[in-house]
């Protein structure tokens, strides 16, 4: 189920930005570039969240 939850933020956060930017940019919206960036964010953040230690480190 959180896998379902973290595409879904992505999603819509990554829908929303390029909506967003195209708009400052003057293009027009596209959606699949939305879609396929939100499927590159979600990856990335499971790889990011997979590298980082849960521990605590101990005095060195």
């Amino acid at each position: 189920m959180r896998y379902f939850w973290t595409f879904f933020w992505a999603f819509l956060l990554v829908q929303m930005l390029t909506y967003v930017v195209s708009s400052m940019v003057g293009t027009t919206y596209n959606f699949e570039t939305g879609a396929i960036l939100a499927v590159v964010v979600t990856i990335m953040v499971y790889v990011v969240s997979a590298i980082i230690p849960n521990e605590p480190v101990e005095k060195h």
